[in-house]
């Protein structure tokens, strides 16, 4: 049986996240409606949510949460799912949170109006909601997109979603795994969700690829918003860019960066203007696509990420030990950084040892006071003025 939430204990390792976390898992609210900046209110506002892991019962419930535990399932156990909760009083909320990257891969389909529209045009899974991660977010004061939300911003957002502390949640996007990830961050690291919450492996175009049904209709816009949870972020797990700074001298924690290996090594220009290239003195690279399959895009096996990680210096080891370094990972706008982090859960690292660097690129790469290195023509390493 879960015990109640209780703050767990620390070790000091080499390279350790001295940042206090809590962790919240345990199990069950669904709707089809629309998260909008339009019904937001301002930013600011406080809670008093305390993260806790409730008593479960031996109930549907609770074998649910062995399946999501790890934050990742598959189509065919969703589909399972969905046809026994006729008598659920916690069904599963399923949440698209597509979010498409101009000029790459995963840009948005030729003549399309934006994933919302597409959302709303269909086809989206059976009774899915849409949230959306640029207006749902904190605005930044130099234009990084996407910033994690403040606390009263995302309890509006999750209450027009229909999810509250009990809600078991399932998100998907239309790639594959791309921007799904993220959204199973902020709800089940950055907010500590007391319930599961998991990215549909493969998402829409595996959902597709295996005849599953799917809702082909216009989506209404009526609301469908069930009660207003209070939430209250988790410290420690989004740093900022002065932790970030910190660490290069402290080396309190990894930082793997999941940019493309080009964008890494400064070797290609980056995408966005004005953008420096390179990476932060003493992180090491693991470029998300390299922990997915081809088309349809789902997590790799887990001795394929294994390799993958611990190829780039990744300390698999001491990390299922809970022992291992703490790691902080980064991207182009803290994305596809949750990719990664994703895929090292699957191997047993524990979620309050992961944290992501919010600004990510986008901040730091713009900024004249952050330190950079790239490599030289020479191979070896260079600082960028």
């Amino acid at each position: 049986m879960l015990q109640p939430f209780r703050h767990l204990p620390r070790a000091k390792p080499l390279l350790a996240n001295t940042a206090t976390r809590r962790i919240a898992v345990t199990a069950g609210l669904s709707g089809s409606f629309l998260a909008s900046t339009s019904s937001l209110p301002p930013l600011g506002g406080t809670s008093t949510f305390v993260n806790h892991r409730a008593r479960a019962s031996q109930t549907a419930n609770e074998i649910r949460r062995v399946g999501m535990e790890r934050g990742l399932v598959s189509c065919e156990w969703l589909r399972e799912e969905l046809d026994k909760e006729s008598s659920d009083a916690h069904p599963i909320c399923i949440v698209d949170a597509t979010w498409y990257l101009p000029n790459s891969p995963f840009a948005a389909p030729e003549g399309s109006q934006g994933a919302l529209a597409e959302y709303i045009s269909g086809p989206r899974l059976p009774g899915a909601v849409f949230f959306d991660i640029d207006g749902v977010a904190t605005p930044h004061l130099a234009g990084v997109p996407h910033m994690l939300p403040d606390e009263e911003r995302f309890a509006t957002a999750m209450a027009e979603l229909g999810i509250t502390h009990s809600t078991p949640v399932v998100v998907y996007d239309r790639h594959g795994i791309f921007s799904a990830p993220r959204f199973w961050y902020t709800l089940k690291v950055a907010f500590g969700h007391p319930a599961e919450v998991a990215v549909l492996d493969g998402g829409l175009p595996r959902w597709k690829e295996l005849g599953f049904p799917l809702e082909d209709a216009v989506a209404s816009g009526s609301t469908k918003t069930g009660p207003k949870d209070e939430w209250q972020r988790v410290a420690g797990t989004s740093w900022t860019l002065e932790e970030v700074k910190g660490n290069i001298d402290s080396q309190e924690a990894l930082i793997v960066d999941a940019r493309p290996a080009g964008r890494f090594l400064g070797t290609v220009p980056e995408p966005r203007a004005g953008m420096r290239g390179g990476h932060m003195p003493g992180s090491i690279n693991v470029p998300f696509i390299n922990l997915l399959t081809a088309p349809p895009r789902m997590l790799r096996p887990p001795e394929e990420l294994r390799t993958q990680l611990q190829s780039a210096g990744v300390q698999l080891d001491q990390l299922e030990a809970n022992a291992g370094t703490s790691v902080v990972t980064s991207c182009g706008s803290g994305l596809t950084a949750c990719v990664v982090g994703l895929a090292m859960h699957q191997l047993g690292l524990p979620l309050e040892k992961w944290a992501v660097y919010d600004g990510s690129w986008a901040e730091w790469g713009a900024r004249q006071d952050t330190r950079i290195v790239r490599q030289a023509a020479d191979g070896t390493e260079e600082s960028v003025p």
